[in-house]
């Protein structure tokens, strides 16, 4: 179980937690909407609903401890995704994936 979580329910995002054998563990409520149409996600594994690709991807992530983050477009809305592992005791246990509404343009800054 995930302790301490309570900081997403309070995100204007969707946040999703698997462990590492990509069983969901929590959906804040923006991730429950975003999926209502799935049925209950809590328990069900991840693996189940993405390609052989995105699954591949996850792995990766899972073993190398990489992120990964990428923007969708569904309809007019455009949402920028970012997934990475979550550590216990320094070893990974999981992934979250956050995924957030952004604009069509998004301001881009250089800093130094």
């Amino acid at each position: 179980m995930i302790e301490n979580i309570e900081w997403a329910e309070q995100m204007n995002c969707a946040v999703t937690v698997c462990d590492a054998e990509g069983i969901i563990l929590y959906m804040n409520d923006k991730a429950r909407a975003t999926f209502a149409g799935h049925g209950d996600l809590i328990g069900k594994n991840l693996f189940e609903c993405h390609s052989p690709a995105s699954k591949e991807k996850i792995l990766h992530m899972l073993a190398t401890g990489e992120s990964n983050s990428y923007t969708i477009a569904k309809g007019d809305v455009k949402k920028m995704i970012y997934q990475t592992p979550w550590r216990r005791n320094g070893e990974i246990a999981g992934m979250v994936e956050i995924s957030m509404v952004i604009p069509d343009r998004l301001p881009h800054y250089v800093r130094s």
